[in-house]
């Protein structure tokens, strides 16, 4: 005995039965991503064209510059704290052992030491003398040296600090510097060079305990000891060019 199935009627949506000159459409997934207007770049999905569009251009003053920008700005070696008009006295006083002016020294600073004494390193270079780490180190020794004696000397009422003593040091190097420059075209281990050195270690020694005893307290009771301890440091420096 068979078995009678029956099967619901098939509806479709327009109304009747496909004939044969209909169209099928074709399926379509359930998300596809819009395509790119850009051929050349498949993964962008948006117009860039359009999004270009879309902004605004930047707008700039019709004097084409930045309000606020660089024309307002102090110079740089200004922003450094470097006054090279300041400088500059200062070396032109250092050049007169005479006429030395101590105002000029009351606000200290190490740019122009600095100056000068890699300037002193530059000319034992030229000398075939590499002595730009002993220059710095004696430096800084002879600077704690002066600072100790002269604050022992002068006791409680003693003013001098450690930064003034380096940049007095410093810049009273310069006739060292200039020995320095002038050994290059004078015969070494003669009797020139020698009496050359001790003009410029007395011209240094002057102008470093005049600027000493004028600037700090209780410095005029102790010139000679302090005399005395300038002449020990710039006789040091001028070892390394006579030697």
């Amino acid at each position: 005995m068979a078995n009678d199935f029956k099967f619901p009627p098939v509806v479709f949506p327009s109304g009747g039965n496909p004939g044969p000159g209909s169209q099928r459409r074709p399926a379509t997934a359930p998300f596809q991503s819009p395509r790119s207007s850009n051929p050349g770049i498949p993964f962008l999905s948006f117009d860039v064209g359009a999004a270009a569009t879309s902004f605004p251009p930047p707008q700039f003053s019709s004097s084409g510059s930045i309000p606020g920008g660089f024309e307002d700005e102090p110079p740089l070696l200004e922003e450094l704290g470097i006054n090279t008009k300041q400088i500059w006295n200062k070396t032109m006083s250092i050049l007169n052992p005479f006429r030395v002016k101590p105002d000029l020294h009351e606000d200290s600073d190490l740019s122009g030491p600095f100056l000068f004494l890699m300037a002193f390193g530059l000319f034992q270079l030229l000398a075939g003398k590499l002595h730009f780490g002993i220059i710095l180190g004696w430096v800084t020794v002879s600077a704690l040296f002066l600072y100790v004696v002269f604050n022992m000397l002068a006791g409680r009422n003693g003013n001098l600090d450690l930064y003034r003593c380096l940049s007095l040091i410093g810049y009273c190097m310069l006739p060292i510097v200039i020995l320095s420059a002038l050994s290059l075209f004078v015969p070494q281990g003669g009797g020139v060079i020698l009496g050359v050195t001790g003009v410029f270690v007395i011209w240094s020694t002057r102008v470093c305990t005049r600027l000493l005893v004028e600037l700090a307290s209780c410095g005029d009771e102790h010139r000679g000891l302090i005399a005395y301890a300038c002449f020990l440091i710039y006789v040091l420096f001028s070892l390394l060019v006579v030697f």
